[in-house]
């Protein structure tokens, strides 16, 4: 070990010294070895040539069983002491040994070729030489240097070496692999380029000399961080040939792991500069919206920050069954030492009585040392040497079958890969995951979603739209297709054909409308939109009605009526969105305008304002130019350009949470716009007071409800604890209606109970806790009225009043009283902002103020100075922002939706189900991290979220009185947050210490933010240290997230947006977060009972076969005679019983997929290791013990001591035992244990059994008689022997008849009165309509998007479906009212059908419904032939004769006409 030990390079004195020299031929020196510095290549392989021997070689033997085997096969070739051989054991034994080190070798070489590709990147490196004149000047030894190349310059790849060749090429860039670049190397960056190695930057082309660098792998950030070269150094590289010519000198710190700090200097001209992170680019970055960039490299390869937090020497991982199979491996060890030491004295007693006495016998006695080793290598074979081969078998059968199309992204074209399969059966045992947050949870794509202004909230969604209008385009396209080939197939041609014709086609110019881009000015209004259907719903709160007006309403209010207070408020709050930013706009070569944004935020918000008409044209130095509609409207086609000065802009910082930009208004007015965080914002507003009085008002509604729901959730709890949560003994609450199945039939009357039990059970774990909202207030056109929005599609106004009645609908739209109340606005606006943030949106607030000439001169000064200083700039910018951004007018708030991926939500609260916790670890900011923890709901609305920060120093305090809370059973669901420093604090703390992670285990979740990758480390690996029993996942998608990778149990990569560094070093891969569902609860847990029945399996048949030969001894003198021939005996385990245990650890399946996924409860019963631990194990072993009794009892009793047996010798009675042992072991394996049978099962069973009376057969007749005949009559035997003896027949039936009737004896008794979880399911699943519910609600989630557009047509939806608990507002109920009094007018005649199928009524499981098509006509027109286009489903509620069934709980989707009613009277009451 110690020639394999790395000794630690000692620091340097002073830091590393690197001179700027375009013209070196030699790469400076490392000072701290006095060698070069390391290459530029990395490793994430495992292994070297070196030390795979070794390392591997003590993995194996760690092995228990191997260690065993190996110390058995030592003892085995000492000449004397064997009976069955000399190299019988090691022989196999290094086979299998190699065969395993093959496949973890195989493994690593495919990360060392995934390394390759990563070093053989290419980028652009500057060579600049001097001239052969000046090199003429040196003297000889120079001279030679430089003809004779040295060391170093021989590693150089051919291209570098050419450097020397050509000297008269002074200058020029040449593309070098990444592997071969240097430190000092001058390396030039294009756009979009990945950064090779961590350079310092000396010269970019964008404005002002800045950079633009993505640092999402590196820190999970999404916005991008400014760069900037010292100002002189850039300004002596400013080309090639100044390049060439400057001389500075940098000195930077020693290689290390923090990567949010950076210490150096830099000296040109004799002026020292310090260089900081703002100076530096780190490896694992990208330059974004940066033509070039020209840095000198300064870290190398593995010296580089990211790789310095990677993990250097990745442990091997072993699966965590091997730990209780090496337990059970000891206790088997001492089992035959204690067997061989009963024989062995049995032996002596024997040999006093009877051998010594036997004249035949003497001289043959054997000595107490030989004959006990003797049986200790006889029943070595009690522990299977094959075990852990034949699981590698298996495992590779495992992989294969992985190959699921459901984990197959079509998108990306990325199906599922598995990098090793050591560790396939720890999938089934998960209980901590550690995720990252951006491109592993999120999809790094920003929405703007919602709006406030004047105390009115809108919807935008015209992305939505756009999604939800190509999805009907294309469902439409299917239909027709599979018309036509319905028609081709059925050959009904004409009149199928005739009756095709009458149904009219959507207009070609529809089409084009529904598909048109979102890039656009303004979409049309004449987008179809589904009318009751919202195209939005959170992911945070997915039951949570939308109230608000969308923004294709605000556009034509604002054209309606242009001159009202509303709409003036509306243009102003728009032209804040288009102007407070610091976005670039660039005009590609189609006329389309792409935006340089320096935040994904900054660029969904000027979209918006592109999308509702405010578009940013042209952005040169100090002006902003901007198109807008004219007076007539978006409609008018008349477009305004204006240009705004742009005078100061305050940049953003995570101190300030601000930023502002001062514009000069065509008109000469100086405005202030600011925009931030609504703590940073609302202190500063003119009416502070009442804005602070309305806000706390807001929070005191909003604390209440999180109250209400944080005891429902405990009372939840408290009558579900997690040991009788899956049982189905309660009372069934739907015993009155149909939940699943339909009208039953009389053979599955009696099942109904327990389908609606089920549907009950299965419902509650769905829905989460949801209060009903008072706050609807907040959102509706006026408190006494209950119109809906113009774009829910009410079609009254259309069909009644036309143009008129719409007309008075825009009118009633706003109230212009509550617009000029500034209270009022105050309380809705930040109503509105509570429940943004309360749905995972990222909320910010708009002021400004107009300011006059003095005070923006007085002002201008301060700041001029302050931008200027050399000394403590940073401070003085923020006083001088200070001293301008007070007194705003509130202008308005946005909320942007971070994109989670498909299926995000849906599963983490799959996993929080099968009681998995989860931690996400990111390097983003705290309020973004809290974000997406709502939005990806790994924080509930209720849930209390514990804020961790060591600069309020109560962090000991806050963690003790949580801690205490948690045990009082308080909280039903709790959020730890901490930051990177005070994780660093409480790392150094060791009181801390133990307080945090006594407090985190306990937690329901955990979100790290500003984590480091080495702190993201370290939390994995203290969790898999210390946390008793857990298996950790850590899952991610950058090269910051390889670290906690390598050291979680099993490592997971996204093949996402920051690359393949992950996927490459990760254990296996996955394209989306949401195959984690299938990973861990389908094959996860399928491969851990394989494995764990493989196990159990491979151990009971060889105590069964074995013990025979234990309990043979005592008719044969214990004298270590075997009761079977050995040929046989040698090929037992290989032949005739591996087929049984191997198609049982490949094929077997004891719960369909579609439970597993539906029921993600089911999965705890791996955490708990409840297929393979020591009690399951003892019962295994005391029915072999069983078994192995009556096989050799019956054999010998009935045929080996009947009196009439013409045949009884060894040969006869050993053959029968074996027989009996090999039937009845695979009968068992593959036909009683094995719960899905196939032809598979009933093949290996033909094939083992029929292969052992055929190698019987053969045996005797192609066997040649030695010295052991007289003992085994071979020759013969079974032919004219005891094959045709009928008793042997006879035994051997009777034998197996005991042995199969007392195994379903057992397992009978077992499931009657002891039934595990998974016995109950595995009867309820053979309910064919139990099981339809159990695949629905996968069809249902398939269906499902985080967006809404696969919300079309969704009955099942509770926000939508729901009359009562939902807390649908006034508009809900007008718009039901209309609908309902449109089917009263209409005549009593019901087509019901589903969308495309043949006219029939339908039974939903999830709600029972009604639908039917309802005319809607055009409002504008009238027409009443288009009115088929805009055909819809209106949803009604089956009505529910029983009184005792209410409008339900505010969790339940179903209802009752009582709801409709109530609505009704609500609606009517409004009016």
């Amino acid at each position: 070990m110690i020639v394999l030990r790395q000794t630690p390079i000692p620091p340097s004195k002073d830091g590393r010294h690197i001179d700027l020299d375009a013209s070196r031929t030699r790469p400076p020196l490392d000072e701290r070895t006095g060698k070069d510095h390391i290459g530029n290549s990395i490793r994430s392989s495992r292994y070297t040539v070196w030390n795979f021997v070794p390392r591997q070689v003590f993995f194996q033997f760690s092995k228990l069983a191997n260690a065993y085997f190996l110390l058995v096969s030592i003892l085995q070739m000492i000449p004397g002491l064997s009976t069955t051989g000399t190299y019988t054991t090691i022989a196999p034994l290094l086979v299998f040994v190699a065969i395993s080190m093959g496949k973890e070798g195989y493994d690593d070489y495919r990360r060392y070729k995934l390394d390759k590709v990563e070093n053989n990147r290419e980028t652009l490196v500057l060579h600049s030489f001097r001239p052969a004149h000046e090199v003429g000047s040196k003297d000889l030894g120079d001279k030679l240097k430089s003809i004779v190349p040295s060391k170093g310059q021989l590693k150089l790849s051919s291209k570098e070496i050419s450097r020397d060749e050509d000297l008269q090429d002074s200058r020029h860039w040449m593309t070098l692999k990444w592997r071969d670049i240097k430190v000092g190397d001058i390396i030039k960056l294009r756009r979009d380029d990945p950064i090779p190695a961590d350079v310092v930057l000396l010269h970019a082309d964008g404005p002002n000399g800045i950079a633009y660098i993505e640092t999402m792998a590196l820190d999970g950030e999404t916005n991008l961080k400014s760069k900037q070269a010292p100002p002189p150094l850039a300004k002596h590289c400013s080309s090639e040939e100044a390049i060439a010519s400057c001389r500075a000198h940098v000195v930077v710190e020693d290689p290390n792991i923090d990567l949010y700090n950076f210490d150096g200097r830099v000296t040109v001209d004799g002026e020292t500069l310090p260089l900081t992170t703002n100076e530096v680019i780190f490896r694992g970055s990208t330059l974004r919206n940066t033509t070039t960039a020209i840095g000198m490299v300064i870290n190398t390869g593995e010296d580089c920050k990211i790789r310095m937090n990677a993990n250097k020497n990745p442990r091997t991982k072993a699966p965590a069954i091997q730990f209780i199979t090496n337990k059970i491996v000891i206790m088997l060890v001492v089992f035959v030492v204690i067997l061989a030491l009963f024989c062995t004295i049995a032996y002596q007693i024997w040999s006093n009585r009877t051998e010594s006495k036997a004249w035949y016998l003497e001289g043959l006695h054997v000595n107490f040392a030989q004959i006990i080793i003797g049986f200790i290598i006889l029943y070595n074979t009690l522990i299977p040497l094959s075990l852990y081969v034949s699981l590698e078998i298996i495992k590779v059968g495992q992989l294969v079958l992985m190959s699921d199309i459901e984990m197959y992204d079509p998108v990306s074209d990325t199906p599922m890969t598995c990098n090793t399969t050591t560790i396939l059966e720890n999938l089934g045992q998960v209980n901590y995951i550690f995720s990252d947050k951006t491109g592993t949870l999120t999809d790094n794509i920003m929405k703007f979603r919602k709006l406030s202004v004047a105390g009115y909230a809108w919807l935008h969604d015209f992305d939505l739209q756009e999604e939800a209008a190509k999805l009907e385009e294309s469902r439409e396209g299917d239909k027709n297709r599979e018309a036509e080939k319905s028609e081709k197939k059925k050959g009904k041609g004409i009149m199928r054909y005739a009756s095709k014709k009458k149904t009219p086609a959507r207009p070609e110019s529809v089409r084009k409308e529904s598909a048109m881009s979102s890039s656009t000015v303004r979409p049309s209004l004449s987008i179809r939109r589904s009318g009751s259907i919202n195209l939005w719903k959170s992911t945070a709160r997915p039951s949570k009605a939308q109230p608000e007006m969308r923004t294709e309403d605000l556009l034509r209010f604002m054209q309606h009526k242009p001159h009202s207070v509303f709409t003036k408020k509306a243009k102003f709050f728009l032209l804040s969105l288009a102007l407070c930013h610091t976005c670039l706009p660039e005009v590609q070569e189609n006329g389309d305008i792409e935006f340089q944004a320096a935040s994904p935020d900054e660029l969904a918000l000027v979209k918006a304002a592109q999308e509702l008409g405010y578009l940013v044209i042209d952005r040169p130095a100090k002006s902003i130019t901007l198109s807008y509609p004219g007076p007539g409207g978006p409609d008018s086609g008349e477009q305004l350009t204006e240009t705004y000065d742009i005078l100061d802009v305050i940049e953003f910082s995570s101190k300030r949470k601000r930023m502002s930009i001062v514009v000069r208004f065509p008109n000469g007015r100086i405005c202030i716009f600011c925009k931030g965080a609504d703590s940073a914002i609302m202190p500063r507003l003119k009416l502070a007071p009442i804005a602070l009085q309305k806000k706390n008002e807001v929070s005191r509604r909003s604390s209440k409800r999180k109250s209400i729901e944080a005891e429902e959730a405990l009372r939840r709890m408290s009558e579900s604890s997690p040991r009788n949560s899956m049982n189905f003994n309660r009372p069934s609450m739907s015993s009155n209606r149909k939940s699943i199945g339909g009208r039953p039939s009389m053979a599955s009357a009696r099942l109904q109970p327990i389908r609606d039990e089920l549907d009950t059970w299965l419902r509650r774990q769905e829905s989460d806790v949801e209060s009903v909202s008072d706050d609807s207030g907040a959102y509706s056109p006026r408190v006494s009225m209950a119109r809906p929005s113009f774009g829910s599609g009410d079609r009254r106004f259309s069909t009644m009043s036309g143009v008129s009645g719409m007309e008075r609908h825009v009118d009633d739209m706003i109230d212009e009283g509550l617009v000029l109340d500034d209270s009022a606005v105050f309380e809705r606006c930040f109503q509105h902002i509570d429940d943004f943030a309360s749905e995972g949106l990222r909320t910010l607030l708009y002021g400004y103020r107009f300011l006059d000439e003095q005070e923006y001169d007085g002002w201008k000064k301060v700041y001029l100075d302050a931008t200027t200083s050399l000394v403590d700039r940073q401070n003085l910018i923020e006083n001088a922002g200070e001293l301008i951004e007070q007194g705003f007018d509130l202008a308005g708030a946005t909320a942007i939706e971070d994109k989670l991926q498909k299926g995000v939500p849906e599963t983490i609260d799959k996993l929080r189900r099968a009681n998995i916790k989860i931690w996400m670890l990111t390097g983003d900011k705290r309020e973004t991290a809290i974000n997406i923890g709502h939005s990806a709901r790994i924080c509930k609305n209720y849930s209390t979220i514990v804020v961790l920060d060591h600069t309020t120093g109560e962090v000991e305090t806050l963690m003790a009185s949580t801690l205490l809370d948690i045990n009082k059973g308080a909280i039903p669901h709790s959020v730890i947050v901490v930051d990177g420093q005070t994780l660093s604090e409480i790392d150094n703390n060791e009181t801390l210490a133990l307080l945090f992670f006594d407090l985190v285990i306990l937690v329901d979740s955990v979100i790290c933010c500003r984590a480091s990758p080495s702190q993201k480390a370290s939390l994995v690996k203290r969790v898999r240290t210390k946390v008793k029993k857990s298996l950790t996942l850590a899952i991610g998608d950058g090269a910051n997230d390889i670290a906690m990778i390598t050291d979680a149990h099993v490592g997971i990569g996204i093949s996402g947006k920051e690359g393949l560094q992950a996927a490459r070093i990760a254990d296996y891969s996955i394209a989306q977060f949401r195959f984690l569902q299938r990973l861990l609860f389908v094959h996860g847990r399928w491969n851990y009972v394989r494995t764990a029945r493989y196990i159990l399996a491979t151990f009971w048949k060889e105590l069964l076969f074995y013990l025979l030969q234990a309990l043979y001894q005592r008719w044969t003198g214990y004298t270590g005679t075997s009761l079977f021939e050995s040929t046989s005996l040698t090929v037992f385990n290989t032949l005739f019983t591996s087929l049984a245990v191997i198609l049982l650890g490949i094929f077997e399946q004891d719960l369909n997929a579609s439970t597993l996924l539906a029921v993600p409860e089911l999965y705890v019963s791996g955490q708990r290791n409840a297929s393979f631990n020591f009690k399951v194990y003892i019962a295994w072993m005391f029915m072999a013990t069983s078994e192995s009794v009556i096989i050799y009892f019956l054999m010998f009793g009935l045929f080996g001591e009947a009196i009439f047996t013409r045949d009884d010798d060894l040969l006869a009675m050993g053959t029968l035992a074996f027989s009996a042992a090999v039937i009845f072991i695979n009968t068992k394996l593959l036909l009683i244990e094995k719960h899905n049978k196939t032809i598979i099962s009933f093949l290996g069973w033909l094939i083992s059994v029929g292969g052992w009376f055929l190698w019987t057969l053969l045996l005797s007749l192609v066997f040649t008689p030695g010295k052991t005949y007289p003992l085994y009559a071979i020759k013969n035997g079974f032919i004219k022997g005891y094959g045709r003896n009928l008793l042997w027949w006879l035994v051997l039936i009777l034998t197996l008849a005991a042995l199969i009737l007392l195994e379903l004896g057992v397992s009978s008794v077992r499931k009657a009165f002891w039934p595990t979880d998974v016995d109950l399911f595995q009867e309820l699943q053979k309910d064919p309509v139990v099981r339809g519910r159990f695949e629905e609600v996968l069809r249902r989630e398939e269906g499902a998007s985080p967006t809404a557009g696969s919300d079309l047509g969704n009955d099942n939806d509770p926000a939508a479906g729901s009359g009562s608990g939902t807390g649908a507002g006034p508009d809900e109920a007008t718009r039901r009212e209309g609908e309902i009094q449109e089917l009263l007018n209409r005549p009593r005649v019901m087509h019901v059908h589903t969308h495309g199928k043949a006219p029939h009524t339908t039974h939903d499981d999830h709600v029972d419904v009604l639908k039917s098509p309802i005319d809607m006509h055009d409002g504008s027109s009238g027409n009443i032939a288009g009115a088929h286009q805009q055909q819809q489903f209106l949803t009604r509620r089956k009505v529910s004769l029983d009184p005792n069934i209410g409008l339900g709980s505010a969790g339940d989707a179903r209802g009752s006409l009582d709801g409709v009613e109530l609505n009704i009277r609500r609606g009517e009451g409004g009016r």
